[in-house]
């Protein structure tokens, strides 16, 4: 682990408008540099999404924050969380300086390691921010670390991103997508009702209530094959939601070898990220409204 301050790696503005930049540095966490107004952007995100996630988020995922005791008084200090994160199964989280090359991601992630941006946003930024910052990564993402199944997912996707990087862009692409529509951006069913589990809906207020109340999106039933086809939204809400019976779901779909599926689906075309198939299990249609007619990646 590097012994340099850690840099905050944004990224940056240029001609042709912003674009990422990468770096690999795996950092100790800096919490007795945070300043007041660090600590006091982390409170005002956590208080804010803790109220608007009461009955829209998945049981798991507000009873694994109670077990990390994780609370708006100050940011979590990495070394606590990693104490009952180990423990329990066997995951640890990292400091990174910010957006990681994707093989660098899928290696930390198939030895059981979970990079954490060690940076939070500026207050400027509470409500939109395009990249990944440390109450992303830890509000939305650790949580559900604990759950030993999802645990299991993740370090198999990471598996699975080493094994697509070998194979090409289109295998990536492919995958992609798989993280987007679940990791991300996932919907599940429980209790009867649809519950939020996607670390990006989590950490956001606008679409925690956008995805469950909104009559724009389609809500579609999980399609492992049909979601690595799927295009998605990086600058607007998500015009469907994918939505799984369970976390077992999510194992048992990924447990086959991925390279006869990349190969069928190279074989297919892509397909926009608002159109609902006949072939679709619709949970519910979305009426489309306020839509952007292009933008999908």
């Amino acid at each position: 682990m590097s012994t340099q301050n850690p840099r905050r790696v944004e990224r940056q503005q240029t001609d042709k408008g912003y674009v990422p930049v990468y770096t690999t540095a795996v950092v100790e966490q800096p919490w007795d540099d945070y300043s007041a107004a660090d600590h006091r952007t982390w409170a005002t995100l956590f208080q804010r999404q803790r109220e608007v996630l009461k009955g829209r988020a998945c049981r798991e995922f507000i009873e694994n924050q109670e077990r990390f005791g994780m609370r708006a008084d100050a940011i979590p200090r990495f070394e606590d969380l990693n104490r009952v994160l180990n423990y329990t199964t066997g995951w640890e989280v990292v400091g990174v300086e910010g957006l990681l090359p994707e093989l660098e991601f899928f290696k930390h992630l198939s030895n059981r390691r979970f990079p954490v941006t060690w940076w939070i946003r500026r207050p400027e930024q509470l409500d939109y921010l395009a990249e990944p910052d440390l109450f992303h990564d830890l509000f939305g993402h650790v949580p559900l670390l604990l759950n030993p199944v999802f645990a299991n997912y993740m370090q198999a996707y990471g598996q699975g991103g080493v094994k697509a990087y070998g194979i090409g862009a289109d295998a990536l692409v492919n995958l992609t997508r798989l993280y987007w529509y679940t990791v991300e951006f996932g919907l599940i069913r429980q209790d009867g009702d649809l519950r939020i589990y996607g670390s990006g809906i989590v950490s956001s207020k606008g679409e925690s209530i956008h995805c469950l109340e909104s009559p724009a999106p389609n809500r579609i039933a999980f399609d492992m094959e049909r979601i690595m086809r799927t295009r998605y939204r990086i600058d607007t809400f998500q015009k469907t939601y994918f939505v799984i019976d369970s976390f077992e779901q999510l194992m048992d779909a990924t447990a086959p070898d991925f390279t006869p599926i990349y190969a069928r689906l190279a074989r297919q075309d892509s397909i926009p990220a608002g159109a609902v198939l006949d072939s679709d299990t619709v949970i519910q249609r979305g009426s489309g409204e306020g839509w952007a007619k292009d933008g999908d990646v």
